[in-house]
Protein backbone atom coordinates (compact mmCIF):
# COMPACT_ATOMS: atom_id res chain seq x y z
CA UNK A 1 0.00 0.00 0.00
CA UNK A 2 1.62 3.13 -0.83
CA UNK A 3 2.43 6.02 1.48
CA UNK A 4 0.47 9.00 1.81
CA UNK A 5 2.08 12.64 2.23
CA UNK A 6 1.27 15.23 5.14
CA UNK A 7 0.81 18.82 4.23
CA UNK A 8 0.20 21.22 7.20
CA UNK A 9 -0.65 24.57 5.97
CA UNK A 10 -0.46 26.78 9.64
CA UNK A 11 -1.33 30.76 9.51
CA UNK A 12 -0.83 33.33 12.72
CA UNK A 13 -4.25 32.12 14.40
CA UNK A 14 -7.29 34.05 15.66
CA UNK A 15 -9.51 34.05 19.02
CA UNK A 16 -12.17 31.70 19.46
CA UNK A 17 -14.46 34.72 19.50
CA UNK A 18 -14.92 38.28 19.67
CA UNK A 19 -15.38 38.57 22.94
CA UNK A 20 -12.70 40.34 25.30
CA UNK A 21 -11.90 37.89 27.21
CA UNK A 22 -11.14 35.31 23.84
CA UNK A 23 -9.33 38.40 22.42
CA UNK A 24 -7.02 38.52 25.82
CA UNK A 25 -6.24 35.50 25.46
CA UNK A 26 -4.98 35.21 22.33
CA UNK A 27 -3.53 38.02 22.71
CA UNK A 28 -1.42 36.80 25.60
CA UNK A 29 -0.45 33.22 24.02
CA UNK A 30 0.72 35.57 20.74
CA UNK A 31 2.54 38.39 22.34
CA UNK A 32 4.01 36.12 25.39
CA UNK A 33 5.94 34.35 22.49
CA UNK A 34 9.69 35.17 22.48
CA UNK A 35 10.17 35.20 18.95
CA UNK A 36 7.43 37.82 18.48
CA UNK A 37 8.35 40.01 21.79
CA UNK A 38 12.39 39.48 22.00
CA UNK A 39 13.11 40.60 25.19
CA UNK A 40 13.70 38.71 28.80
CA UNK A 41 11.17 36.35 29.90
CA UNK A 42 10.30 38.22 33.08
CA UNK A 43 10.17 41.91 31.28
CA UNK A 44 8.01 40.23 28.93
CA UNK A 45 5.70 38.47 31.73
CA UNK A 46 5.41 41.58 33.07
CA UNK A 47 4.91 43.76 29.90
CA UNK A 48 2.16 41.84 28.41
CA UNK A 49 -0.07 39.84 31.49
CA UNK A 50 0.04 43.39 33.30
CA UNK A 51 -0.54 46.40 29.97
CA UNK A 52 -0.77 45.09 27.03
CA UNK A 53 -3.21 42.24 27.07
CA UNK A 54 -5.33 44.13 29.69
CA UNK A 55 -5.36 47.70 28.14
CA UNK A 56 -5.16 46.44 24.61
CA UNK A 57 -7.70 43.83 24.64
CA UNK A 58 -11.06 45.36 25.13
CA UNK A 59 -10.26 47.67 22.17
CA UNK A 60 -9.26 44.63 20.18
CA UNK A 61 -12.59 42.78 20.44
CA UNK A 62 -14.02 45.85 19.31
CA UNK A 63 -12.43 45.60 16.10
CA UNK A 64 -12.66 41.94 16.13
CA UNK A 65 -16.76 42.61 16.27
CA UNK A 66 -16.10 44.30 12.99
CA UNK A 67 -14.58 41.94 11.30
CA UNK A 68 -16.23 38.70 12.54
CA UNK A 69 -19.59 37.16 10.55
CA UNK A 70 -21.49 34.13 10.01
CA UNK A 71 -18.66 32.22 9.57
CA UNK A 72 -16.76 33.49 12.25
CA UNK A 73 -13.17 34.84 11.59
CA UNK A 74 -12.29 35.34 8.10
CA UNK A 75 -8.54 34.43 8.54
CA UNK A 76 -9.71 30.79 9.86
CA UNK A 77 -12.92 29.77 7.39
CA UNK A 78 -10.45 30.76 4.32
CA UNK A 79 -8.36 28.72 6.14
CA UNK A 80 -10.45 25.93 6.17
CA UNK A 81 -11.44 26.63 2.52
CA UNK A 82 -8.31 26.28 1.06
CA UNK A 83 -7.50 23.30 2.93
CA UNK A 84 -10.26 21.52 1.69
CA UNK A 85 -9.58 22.87 -2.10
CA UNK A 86 -6.20 21.55 -1.64
CA UNK A 87 -7.13 18.30 -0.56
CA UNK A 88 -9.37 18.20 -3.39
CA UNK A 89 -6.81 18.58 -5.55
CA UNK A 90 -3.77 17.18 -4.41
CA UNK A 91 -6.01 13.67 -4.23
CA UNK A 92 -5.94 10.72 -2.21
CA UNK A 93 -2.45 10.42 -2.27
CA UNK A 94 -2.23 13.38 0.10
CA UNK A 95 -3.80 14.23 3.82
CA UNK A 96 -4.05 18.08 3.72
CA UNK A 97 -4.77 20.02 7.65
CA UNK A 98 -4.63 23.38 9.03
CA UNK A 99 -2.94 24.72 11.74
CA UNK A 100 -2.75 27.74 13.59
CA UNK A 101 0.41 29.32 15.38
CA UNK A 102 -2.12 30.52 18.00
CA UNK A 103 -5.58 29.18 19.46
CA UNK A 104 -7.44 26.50 17.29
CA UNK A 105 -7.21 24.25 15.39
CA UNK A 106 -3.55 23.92 17.20
CA UNK A 107 -0.44 22.92 15.16
CA UNK A 108 -0.28 20.07 17.59
CA UNK A 109 -4.04 18.55 17.03
CA UNK A 110 -2.66 18.98 13.21
CA UNK A 111 0.17 17.18 13.45
CA UNK A 112 -1.45 14.64 15.39
CA UNK A 113 -3.76 13.96 12.78
CA UNK A 114 -1.17 13.35 10.37
CA UNK A 115 0.86 11.15 12.56
CA UNK A 116 -2.52 8.96 13.03
CA UNK A 117 -3.03 9.28 9.01
CA UNK A 118 0.79 7.73 9.74
CA UNK A 119 1.74 9.68 6.61
CA UNK A 120 5.25 9.38 5.24
CA UNK A 121 6.34 12.83 4.81
CA UNK A 122 4.92 16.29 5.95
CA UNK A 123 5.22 19.35 4.06
CA UNK A 124 5.05 22.37 6.78
CA UNK A 125 3.79 25.66 4.93
CA UNK A 126 3.72 28.65 6.95
CA UNK A 127 0.94 31.16 5.34
CA UNK A 128 3.14 33.87 5.32
CA UNK A 129 5.27 34.81 1.67
CA UNK A 130 7.68 36.58 3.63
CA UNK A 131 10.47 34.95 5.99
CA UNK A 132 10.52 36.28 9.39
CA UNK A 133 11.50 35.00 12.57
CA UNK A 134 8.22 36.06 14.55
CA UNK A 135 6.09 34.47 12.14
CA UNK A 136 7.56 31.47 10.13
CA UNK A 137 10.94 31.55 12.14
CA UNK A 138 8.39 30.88 14.90
CA UNK A 139 6.08 28.48 13.47
CA UNK A 140 9.54 25.97 13.02
CA UNK A 141 10.09 26.05 16.53
CA UNK A 142 6.79 25.22 17.54
CA UNK A 143 6.77 21.99 14.69
CA UNK A 144 9.89 21.13 16.34
CA UNK A 145 9.12 21.30 19.32
CA UNK A 146 5.60 18.86 19.24
CA UNK A 147 7.07 16.60 16.73
CA UNK A 148 10.94 15.95 18.76
CA UNK A 149 7.98 14.25 21.79
CA UNK A 150 7.20 11.56 18.82
CA UNK A 151 9.02 8.24 19.15
CA UNK A 152 9.59 8.05 15.15
CA UNK A 153 9.51 10.97 13.03
CA UNK A 154 8.56 11.18 9.57
CA UNK A 155 10.74 12.99 6.86
CA UNK A 156 10.03 17.19 7.28
CA UNK A 157 9.91 19.75 4.70
CA UNK A 158 9.70 23.40 5.24
CA UNK A 159 8.33 26.00 3.00
CA UNK A 160 10.10 29.14 4.45
CA UNK A 161 9.32 31.71 2.09
CA UNK A 162 7.30 32.00 -1.20
CA UNK A 163 7.28 35.55 -1.55
CA UNK A 164 8.97 35.17 -5.47
CA UNK A 165 6.58 32.19 -6.49
CA UNK A 166 5.11 32.93 -9.61
CA UNK A 167 1.89 32.19 -8.99
CA UNK A 168 1.90 33.80 -5.83
CA UNK A 169 2.54 37.28 -7.86
CA UNK A 170 0.11 36.30 -10.18
CA UNK A 171 -2.82 35.34 -7.99
CA UNK A 172 -2.26 38.92 -6.21
CA UNK A 173 -1.82 40.75 -9.46
CA UNK A 174 -4.98 39.13 -10.77
CA UNK A 175 -6.83 40.37 -7.70
CA UNK A 176 -5.46 44.45 -9.00
CA UNK A 177 -5.98 43.76 -12.35
CA UNK A 178 -9.99 43.27 -11.57
CA UNK A 179 -9.79 46.73 -9.73
CA UNK A 180 -7.39 48.47 -12.66
CA UNK A 181 -9.73 47.72 -15.14
CA UNK A 182 -12.84 49.25 -13.63
CA UNK A 183 -10.84 52.18 -11.76
CA UNK A 184 -7.82 54.85 -12.28
CA UNK A 185 -5.79 55.70 -9.57
CA UNK A 186 -2.59 57.90 -9.53
CA UNK A 187 -0.58 55.59 -7.13
CA UNK A 188 -0.13 52.11 -5.39
CA UNK A 189 0.67 51.27 -1.82
CA UNK A 190 2.31 48.25 -1.24
CA UNK A 191 1.54 48.12 3.02
CA UNK A 192 3.28 45.10 5.03
CA UNK A 193 3.26 44.50 8.61
CA UNK A 194 6.07 45.90 10.08
CA UNK A 195 8.71 44.56 12.89
CA UNK A 196 10.69 46.42 15.29
CA UNK A 197 14.27 47.39 13.76
CA UNK A 198 16.57 45.19 16.40
CA UNK A 199 14.65 41.96 14.91
CA UNK A 200 15.93 42.58 11.66
CA UNK A 201 19.39 43.30 12.62
CA UNK A 202 19.89 40.79 14.44
CA UNK A 203 19.33 38.52 11.54
CA UNK A 204 21.46 40.40 9.37
CA UNK A 205 23.88 38.31 7.15
CA UNK A 206 27.69 39.41 9.05
CA UNK A 207 26.00 43.05 9.82
CA UNK A 208 24.73 43.59 6.14
CA UNK A 209 21.46 45.24 7.21
CA UNK A 210 21.71 49.07 6.50
CA UNK A 211 17.43 49.35 6.95
CA UNK A 212 18.08 51.80 4.67
CA UNK A 213 16.05 51.78 0.76
CA UNK A 214 19.58 51.37 -0.92
CA UNK A 215 20.04 48.50 1.03
CA UNK A 216 16.83 46.95 -0.01
CA UNK A 217 16.86 48.69 -3.58
CA UNK A 218 18.16 44.89 -4.60
CA UNK A 219 17.43 41.00 -3.92
CA UNK A 220 20.43 39.35 -3.39
CA UNK A 221 22.72 36.52 -1.39
CA UNK A 222 23.60 38.66 1.85
CA UNK A 223 20.02 40.02 2.12
CA UNK A 224 18.26 36.94 0.70
CA UNK A 225 16.58 36.56 4.61
CA UNK A 226 16.19 39.79 5.24
CA UNK A 227 12.22 40.56 6.35
CA UNK A 228 12.11 44.41 4.85
CA UNK A 229 14.48 42.96 1.54
CA UNK A 230 11.85 40.81 1.21
CA UNK A 231 8.80 43.00 1.47
CA UNK A 232 10.67 45.49 -1.38
CA UNK A 233 11.30 42.41 -3.81
CA UNK A 234 7.37 41.35 -3.60
CA UNK A 235 6.64 45.22 -4.41
CA UNK A 236 9.01 44.96 -7.31
CA UNK A 237 7.68 41.83 -8.75
CA UNK A 238 4.13 43.23 -8.09
CA UNK A 239 4.82 46.52 -10.03
CA UNK A 240 6.50 44.66 -12.96
CA UNK A 241 3.62 41.86 -13.10
CA UNK A 242 0.92 45.06 -13.17
CA UNK A 243 3.28 47.18 -15.49
CA UNK A 244 3.75 49.94 -12.93
CA UNK A 245 6.04 52.85 -13.23
CA UNK A 246 9.16 53.70 -10.87
CA UNK A 247 7.58 56.47 -9.10
CA UNK A 248 4.27 55.16 -9.14
CA UNK A 249 4.01 52.59 -6.40
CA UNK A 250 5.86 52.66 -2.87
CA UNK A 251 6.63 49.99 0.00
CA UNK A 252 5.71 50.96 3.77
CA UNK A 253 4.84 49.07 7.04
CA UNK A 254 2.11 49.07 9.40
CA UNK A 255 0.68 48.25 12.58
CA UNK A 256 3.33 49.21 15.22
CA UNK A 257 3.68 48.11 18.56
CA UNK A 258 5.27 49.95 21.61
CA UNK A 259 7.81 53.25 21.68
CA UNK A 260 11.08 51.09 20.04
CA UNK A 261 11.82 51.86 16.39
CA UNK A 262 10.18 50.00 13.89
CA UNK A 263 11.01 49.30 10.09
CA UNK A 264 10.55 52.63 8.21
CA UNK A 265 8.56 54.26 6.45
CA UNK A 266 5.01 54.08 8.13
CA UNK A 267 2.01 53.60 6.23
CA UNK A 268 0.22 55.92 7.91
CA UNK A 269 3.07 58.73 7.69
CA UNK A 270 3.39 57.84 4.34
CA UNK A 271 -0.21 57.87 3.13
CA UNK A 272 -1.17 61.51 4.82
CA UNK A 273 1.43 63.23 2.52
CA UNK A 274 0.45 61.62 -0.79
CA UNK A 275 -2.52 64.54 -1.11
CA UNK A 276 0.26 67.02 -0.76
CA UNK A 277 1.78 65.40 -3.92
CA UNK A 278 -1.32 65.65 -5.91
CA UNK A 279 -2.18 61.82 -5.00
CA UNK A 280 -5.69 61.51 -4.73
CA UNK A 281 -6.99 58.06 -5.50
CA UNK A 282 -4.57 55.33 -3.98
CA UNK A 283 -4.99 51.61 -4.87
CA UNK A 284 -3.12 50.12 -1.91
CA UNK A 285 -2.32 46.33 -1.28
CA UNK A 286 -0.87 43.95 1.94
CA UNK A 287 0.64 41.31 0.20
CA UNK A 288 2.07 39.85 3.56
CA UNK A 289 -1.45 38.59 4.24
CA UNK A 290 -2.47 35.57 2.70
CA UNK A 291 -5.95 36.28 3.96
CA UNK A 292 -7.97 39.54 5.09
CA UNK A 293 -7.95 39.40 8.20
CA UNK A 294 -8.04 42.50 11.50
CA UNK A 295 -4.44 43.88 9.48
CA UNK A 296 -6.18 44.37 6.30
CA UNK A 297 -9.64 44.94 6.52
CA UNK A 298 -10.12 46.72 9.15
CA UNK A 299 -6.10 48.58 9.98
CA UNK A 300 -5.59 49.05 5.85
CA UNK A 301 -9.15 49.11 4.19
CA UNK A 302 -11.05 51.38 7.33
CA UNK A 303 -8.54 53.13 9.47
CA UNK A 304 -5.99 54.12 6.35
CA UNK A 305 -8.41 55.07 4.49
CA UNK A 306 -9.65 57.85 7.22
CA UNK A 307 -6.34 59.14 7.87
CA UNK A 308 -6.05 59.60 3.57
CA UNK A 309 -9.57 60.86 3.39
CA UNK A 310 -8.90 63.45 6.29
CA UNK A 311 -5.46 63.85 4.75
CA UNK A 312 -7.01 65.25 0.97
CA UNK A 313 -7.53 62.15 -0.69
CA UNK A 314 -10.44 61.15 -1.98
CA UNK A 315 -9.80 57.39 -3.37
CA UNK A 316 -8.24 54.49 -0.90
CA UNK A 317 -9.23 51.08 -2.23
CA UNK A 318 -7.75 47.86 -0.91
CA UNK A 319 -7.22 45.07 -3.23
CA UNK A 320 -8.75 42.12 -1.14
CA UNK A 321 -6.57 39.16 -0.42
CA UNK A 322 -5.57 35.74 -1.80
CA UNK A 323 -8.29 34.19 0.39
CA UNK A 324 -9.72 31.29 -1.31
CA UNK A 325 -8.90 32.29 -4.93
CA UNK A 326 -8.16 29.25 -7.91
CA UNK A 327 -5.08 30.60 -8.33
CA UNK A 328 -3.94 30.30 -4.60
CA UNK A 329 -4.71 27.05 -4.10
CA UNK A 330 -2.91 26.57 -7.54
CA UNK A 331 0.18 28.32 -6.43
CA UNK A 332 -0.08 25.72 -2.78
CA UNK A 333 -0.23 23.36 -5.40
CA UNK A 334 2.41 24.08 -7.35
CA UNK A 335 4.70 24.65 -3.83
CA UNK A 336 3.92 21.13 -3.28
CA UNK A 337 4.82 19.45 -6.35
CA UNK A 338 6.76 21.71 -8.57
CA UNK A 339 7.07 19.83 -11.40
CA UNK A 340 3.58 18.74 -11.49
CA UNK A 341 1.30 19.82 -14.46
Amino acid sequence: MKSKKGILLINLGTPDSPSVADVRKYLREFLMDERVIDIPFVSRWWLVNLIIAPFRSPKSAKEYQKLWDDRGSSLKYFGEDITASLQKKMGEDYVVELGMRYQNPSIELALNHLMTANVSEIIIIPLFPQYASATTGSVIQKVNEVINKWQTIPEIKFINKFFDHPRFIEAFAENAKNMLRKNKYDYVVFSYHGLPERQILKASNSDFCQLSDSCCSTYHSKNRLCYRAQCFETSRLLATSLGLEEGKYTTAFQSRLGKDPWILPYTDSVLKKLPQKGIKKVLTFSPAFISDCLETTIEVGETFKDLFIEAGGEVWDLVPSLNDSDLWVSCLQSIVEPNRK
